[in-house]
């Protein structure tokens, strides 16, 4: 890691095309202006951080996919041979009510 003290006004240059430049300098943090090429991306840490924990928490695990293939495949294997896809729960409490009528 590189450590630089540059005052306002100043600028540092990262490879030939990359420019920061220090703004303003205040108790509360540092405005920097950064003039770079559009296709590079420039995010704050904590926003690229934020983004990989939404893109985690959006991708299932491998063992939920694997779980719902499963029951897919049995809901289409019992439609395919005429039973009920109905789970048991429901038949169960269908039987109840019927013997209630």
């Amino acid at each position: 890691m590189l450590i630089l003290r540059r005052k306002k006004n100043e600028s540092l240059l990262i490879g030939e095309n990359i420019r920061i430049t220090v703004i303003d300098c205040a108790g509360d943090g540092v405005r920097l202006a950064i003039d770079a090429p559009k296709q590079i991306s420039i995010l704050r840490e904590e926003l690229s951080e934020a983004e990989q924990t939404n893109k985690t928490s959006l991708s299932p695990d491998l063992k939920s996919v694997w779980m719902l293939q499963s029951i897919f495949q049995k809901q289409t294997e019992n439609s395919a041979d005429g039973n009920s896809h109905i789970s048991g729960d429901a038949e169960e409490a269908d039987a109840d009510q019927s013997k209630n009528d």
